[in-house]
């Protein structure tokens, strides 16, 4: 096989985390690489860009400034670009909206050539040496092997619905990263309720919320979680979300990193104070003079199952902590439970016997996000973005640490110091005596 045709790395799913490195590569690296896609084109959750909603994280956690702010692919780049800049200046705000955020990365895949879309990895060979990942450019009906010295897997997550729907119609259940593609159709309903206790729910919840007097349905909002918790937003206890605390993270046992997980709850989950205080003041307004608001909103219980009846959904499940069975009747159900990791079948085909794992779900990582294989010996590595979050915790989804990640998987793979690790940045310190 020709030295030529051998990629430094092959990226495989085109999200925020590998779209940075590719744009990180192709500006500092003479580093070989190409990425694929099994969507038509580049589309970052297009089901949940509400107008108005704005990203959770400050437009610095863009896909390169933490790594090089002089980049040409920054967030101020693309609003110089696109003669916004005077306007966001007095947008007087951290946060760019979804949609703009949506936009800014479609900006970037645009300009780099090396993101194939329509382009399905559906194998990849470990040949020792190096890997060969075949790939289905499906427009085209033809299958390809490319190979690369590494791969990096960056295929995201997938929709969670955490109980049993049976045969119904995606229009009456679906999960919120359909809302905006079955909204039309939702509105028109009698009834609908919106289930869970993140962003994504508050969001949906506010945006029937302020439809509501233009339509005539009751809206419900159930969570299990103990009640509608707003996202801790402490300045000294954002300092989780650094590099320094996730290698401080990793290096714990994995016993304590899940139970670190469950005490950075309020950091990591959580709705946006702001989020709540509007859906509080809509809900007062609505209510003066003692109206009644016809919504229904309800913590601490369980949804256990959804059955169709004759033209309407019955809703089972549980308060969970007086152990008492409820029920009720509704038209559509909206599943804002969050996503689980992404992870193709010829993964686990090819890798679960060659790699290390921690428990029967979650592969073993090092600190550098190379999968662990079972022979300590070899030089070619299955870097991931995915199912990180049992092994760099507050790493594994924040978008402001995706940049220190892709940091590290370049100079790994150079060979050398391609940008600067920032470590020491902030006043807290997690290791004792250090």
């Amino acid at each position: 096989m020709s030295h030529h045709s051998i990629y430094d790395f092959i990226g495989i799913g085109i999200g925020p985390y590998n779209l940075g490195l590719a744009a990180l590569t192709e500006e500092k690296s003479d580093l070989k690489s190409i990425l694929f896609d099994q969507n038509g084109q580049f589309a970052w959750h297009p089901g949940m860009l509400i107008n108005g909603a704005d990203l959770q994280v400050p437009f610095l956690a863009d896909l390169v400034t933490f790594a090089n702010p002089t980049s040409k692919y920054s967030f101020l780049n693309y609003l110089h670009e696109k003669n916004r800049l005077y306007k966001f200046y007095f947008f007087h705000k951290l946060e760019m909206p979804r949609q703009e955020y949506a936009a800014y990365l479609k900006w970037v895949t645009d300009q780099l050539t090396k993101c194939h879309f329509k382009s399905e990895v559906i194998d990849c060979i470990d040949h020792g040496d190096h890997f060969e990942v075949v790939v289905n450019h499906w427009d085209q009906q033809v299958h390809t092997s490319y190979f690369a010295k590494h791969v990096v897997f960056g295929t995201g997550s997938t929709p969670l619905i955490p109980f049993e729907v049976n045969d119904i119609d995606i229009e009456d259940v679906h999960h919120s990263s359909q809302y905006l593609y079955l909204k039309d159709r939702t509105v028109k309903s009698r009834n609908i309720s919106v289930i869970g206790s993140g962003q994504s729910a508050s969001e949906i919840f506010f945006d029937l919320l302020k439809l509501q007097e233009n339509y005539d349905y009751h809206l419900n909002w159930y969570t299990r979680s103990p009640g509608f918790l707003q996202l801790d937003r402490s300045k000294l206890g954002q300092e989780v979300f650094t590099p320094d605390y996730v290698d401080y993270f990793h290096n714990l046992a994995f016993q304590e990193r899940l139970e670190s997980l469950d005490h950075l709850g309020q950091l990591r989950k959580g709705i946006d104070g702001d989020t709540l205080h509007r859906i509080h003041e809509l809900l007062y307004h609505r209510s003066v003079e003692n109206n009644r608001v016809p919504v229904t909103i309800q913590p601490l219980t369980e949804i256990n199952q959804v059955i169709q009846s004759g033209d309407r959904l019955l809703v089972e499940g549980e308060q969970w902590q007086k152990k008492e069975k409820i029920e009720f009747y509704t038209d559509k159900v909206i599943v804002a439970t969050g996503y689980k990791p992404n992870i193709p079948d010829w993964f686990y085909q090819r890798f679960e016997d060659k790699i290390d794992w921690e428990d029967d779900k979650r592969f073993k990582v090092d600190k550098n996000f190379k999968l662990s294989f079972k022979d300590k010996n070899r030089a070619h590595h299955f870097y991931t973005s995915t199912n990180l979050e049992h092994s760099h915790g507050t790493g594994a989804t924040n978008l402001g640490l995706a940049v220190d990640r892709n940091i590290q998987i370049i100079n790994e793979i150079a060979g050398k110091e391609v940008y600067k690790k920032q470590r020491n940045t902030i006043f807290t310190q997690f290791f004792p005596n250090k």
